[in-house]
């Protein structure tokens, strides 16, 4: 990620996802995108998450950590899987979507965190700023920096990531994980 996106990026964006779930809804098939008319920032390969709630409560988040594609083409096909995919709920129906409210995090490249021991980890980690990602062989999970609204507790934070990942809620305590973080551009409707 590079500059910040312009409004009218931030617009189609939101326009694109909430398009995508409705052409989904009615069985049709996803929203064109026309390269030619994208701006450069759109055309670019991006990693995001599309975050939907109702009602404040989340309703589907799916995302990816690593940009593999032109950051549209990757809003897309997360706005159909956080409204479909997502295995922790149902399929989002018709009668939820008008009070379903769509969000976009547009995540920097991961970078590694250096650190010595676990103790060191809540001194580092810059809560509400921080994405994180840990990692513990092939178990991965990742918290985008809005989850530390919810969980604001350094401890509780990591705790639950590891839950999350399915490893023991203190195991960030007793072993030394692979960290990375990330920071993102959100924006809402």
């Amino acid at each position: 990620m590079t500059n910040p996106l312009t409004e009218e990026e931030k617009h189609y964006l939101l326009q694109l996802a909430r398009r995508t779930i409705e052409q989904a809804l009615k069985q049709a098939p996803e929203p064109e995108i026309d390269l030619g008319m994208l701006s450069a920032a759109l055309k670019e390969p991006g990693a995001s998450f599309v975050t939907l709630t109702i009602r404040r409560n989340l309703r589907g988040c799916i995302g990816s950590l690593e940009a593999r594609q032109a950051l549209a083409f990757d809003v897309r096909e997360h706005a159909r899987q956080a409204a479909f995919e997502d295995y922790r709920f149902p399929p989002l129906s018709k009668a939820e979507l008008p009070a379903t409210s769509i969000e976009i995090s547009r995540l920097t490249a991961p970078l590694d965190l250096e650190y010595q021991q676990p103790s060191d980890l809540p001194r580092i980690l810059r809560p509400g700023i921080d994405g994180v990602i840990l990692q513990d062989g092939y178990r991965r999970a990742t918290f985008l920096p809005q989850v530390w609204e919810q969980l604001p507790n350094v401890d509780d934070f990591l705790s639950h990531l590891c839950v999350k990942m399915g490893s023991p809620a203190d195991l960030w305590k007793r072993k030394t994980l692979q960290v990375k973080t990330y920071s993102v551009e959100e924006f809402h409707e």
